[in-house]
């Protein structure tokens, strides 16, 4: 508590007050005093005079709400008016306290304020015992939906042979898959992990199924693919929506016949995995576009789990938060106890497009950063500030050149146009395979399937000249347009 007034007797006074009701108690004799006080300790409860020379208890109050709207402020004045006292309630006074004081409702003020404070700190650990019992596996769910979620992976551990796991970035998906190994009968074996979307494309077939010493450049020794590493345990294949059509095909004999061909043999040999995949695709539209194959999609989703995002389960939000406070307070050797309400309203009505691994990571800055018992909503603010968007094309001076990325991505929205949407023929123009093609689309937001015609009417708005003629109602995208061949040849 922070006791701000010109008159030390008063400051006596309140102190000794104060002490009694378990404060620890400081001073302060004018408002610049006051200002670099809170800047350089946590503070609950400060109890500031209206009227000092210099800065007055109103700016005070301003600056505090500025810097930390947790804190509570508490007006005092000898020369009290109805004007004043509404001045102070619009600016966020907690109270306003005139003099010469009566002491019982003095006490009584102090008295709420520590019942609050200690009623909050009892919430928080209320939800991090809470947090403990609905655990998961690693996992913190109480919501409707993520008990359905744990629910399915409960009945289909002990059975599933194959399970692919669907989600955004950051909803857990790994989580979930070594729930379902960990309750599988293979859970005394290892877990194999590989992440696809880092495999290089030509060597993807090797790393996963081997190859025999010769087999190709550089292959001076023969190696024991992932498949074969992981025979009879559980081998999860992370972002399986990277994964090349040939080498998916591949994965689809293995899955149905557990046979394994290394590169450059012709032996075959057998193997007993149980896979478990996961990707942050909607493989039914990859299926849709020829970027993922049916049949291997079919087999893989026999045992299929979906998680929610975040947005869709913001009641499990302050179990996380209790819980990820907890583990970096003790990770920090911080006294940290929790959020206040406004930081946690903040937290419940972010957007979390990263989901729960954006909401960890905040938090984590959060608790390096925070100086008091409890991070406040200004410690969040920065944090969950939203990146400055990019300069509109517009704002840019015609004697300065565009950016290389921007000449980039115009160009592979002309590729597409000129070969009427058909990615096969664009990515062979362009002189890359589809694959990288692909990751192109990706980089530059050009991968949905927009509709070819509003794609080419948008840039040439932004060009401000006329668009091209609408293409065939047929999918264009996706099926071959007549004229490829001698656009090729042209090339």
């Amino acid at each position: 508590m922070l006791v701000v007034d010109d008159d030390r007797a008063i400051l006596s006074l309140i102190g000794s007050v104060a002490v009694a009701e378990g404060f620890d108690v400081a001073t302060a004799v004018d408002g610049t005093d006051a200002i670099q006080q809170l800047s350089g300790r946590p503070t609950d409860l400060v109890l500031v005079d209206l009227r000092m020379p210099g800065v007055t208890g109103l700016e005070v109050l301003r600056t505090i709400r500025d810097v930390d709207p947790r804190v509570r402020v508490v007006l005092m004045s000898g020369h009290a008016t109805i004007d004043s006292a509404v001045t102070a309630v619009k600016l966020g006074a907690t109270d306003y306290l005139t003099k010469p004081f009566d002491l019982q409702r003095l006490r009584q003020l102090l008295a709420a304020v520590r019942t609050e404070t200690d009623e909050r700190r009892a919430l928080m650990k209320i939800d991090a015992d809470a947090a403990r019992h609905i655990e998961f596996c690693g996992m913190i769910g109480r919501s409707q939906v993520m008990q359905d979620v744990f629910d399915l992976v409960r009945r289909l551990a002990p059975h599933a042979r194959t399970a692919l796991v669907c989600g955004e970035t950051g909803t857990g998906k790994e989580l979930i898959v070594r729930a379902l190994h960990m309750l599988g009968p293979r859970s005394s074996k290892r877990l194999v992990t590989v992440n696809c979307s880092a495999l290089v494309e030509t060597l993807s077939e090797s790393e996963l199924f081997g190859h025999v010493r010769g087999a190709f450049t550089g292959a001076a020794e023969a190696k024991t693919g992932l498949f074969e590493t992981a025979d009879g345990a559980t081998l999860f294949l992370d972002e399986i929506g990277e994964l090349p059509l040939p080498v998916q095909a591949k994965l689809l004999r293995v899955i149905e016949n557990g046979e394994v061909q290394r590169v450059g043999s012709t032996e075959v040999r057998t193997v007993d995995v149980r896979i478990a995949a996961a990707t942050n695709r909607d493989l039914r539209a990859e299926v849709a576009a020829g970027q993922f194959r049916s049949d291997l999609y079919y087999r893989l989703n026999i045992a299929e789990i979906v998680l929610p995002p975040l947005r869709d389960r913001r009641e499990d939000i302050p179990y996380l938060t209790a819980v990820f406070v907890r583990q970096c307070a003790e990770r920090f050797g911080k006294a940290l106890s929790g959020l206040t309400p406004g930081a946690e309203r903040l937290l419940v009505n972010a957007p979390w497009e990263g989901n729960v691994r954006q909401l960890r990571n905040v938090l984590e800055r959060a608790c390096m950063l925070a100086s008091g018992e409890f991070i406040t909503e200004v410690d969040l603010a920065r944090l969950l500030s939203p990146a400055p968007a990019a300069a509109p094309a517009a704002s840019v001076r015609p004697d300065v050149p565009a950016p290389l990325v921007e000449i980039e991505r115009e160009h592979i929205v002309k590729t597409l146009e000129q070969v009427r949407g058909n990615k096969a023929v664009a990515a062979r123009l362009l002189g890359i395979s589809r694959r990288a093609f692909y990751r192109q689309l990706e980089r530059h937001g050009l991968h949905r399937r927009v509709p070819l015609a509003a794609r080419a009417a948008a840039n040439a708005r932004a060009r401000q000249v006329p668009a091209p003629d609408a293409p065939p109602k047929d999918d264009a995208l996706t099926a071959p347009a007549a004229p490829a061949a001698s656009t090729r040849r042209a090339s």
